[in-house]
């Protein structure tokens, strides 16, 4: 989606308006123009992100996520799940493991996360291997690794100890 013909709409209504207030408002509006275009741009993609949000609320457990391309925002629809949880009570759960358990369709809590550009690149290559958005890939990936936290801190069952067998050397 460009939004440049929206920025340059309301930039040709600001100088609509500047010419009825004379010269001085005409030049002090030519002066504004670049810096409200970032200004302007900005708003746009708070107002596309939380308009994204509250369709992703009504149409859960589907998702609409706004993704940018440089400049440019996109979005990406994630439609339900189109055959039901065999449990009922499970409600779509990605990682359970005895007692623990993360749903992807319950609340969500939006974080920021700074990669290095190589990590970003590998997760965004990854995600699209598995058709996912890199949201939702990160997301199975930190579940999958606190189940595997998780599995790993429990005690062993008592009836057999498992010693750690591991080989070190040089071979010829």
């Amino acid at each position: 989606m460009d939004l440049t013909t929206y920025v340059r709409n309301l930039g040709r209504e600001f100088a609509t308006l500047a010419e009825a207030g004379g010269e001085e408002s005409r030049a002090l509006v030519e002066r504004l123009t670049g810096p409200l275009e970032s200004a302007i741009r900005m708003a746009l993609l708070e107002a596309l992100s939380a308009a994204a949000d509250e369709i992703t609320r009504d149409l859960a457990p589907g998702s609409v996520e706004l993704r940018l391309r440089g400049r440019d925002p996109g979005f990406v629809v994630t439609q339900a799940p189109a055959e039901p949880p065999a449990n009922p009570t499970d409600h779509g759960a990605t990682a359970t493991d005895g007692d623990f358990q993360i749903a992807e369709d319950g609340p969500s809590a939006r974080i920021n996360v700074r990669l290095p550009e190589q990590l970003k690149a590998a997760v965004e290559e990854a995600a699209a291997k598995e058709g996912r958005s890199v949201n939702a890939w990160l997301v199975r990936a930190a579940a999958t690794a606190l189940q595997r936290s998780e599995r790993d801190q429990r005690p062993e069952p008592s009836g057999g100890k498992r010693a750690k067998q591991s080989l070190t050397g040089w071979v010829r």
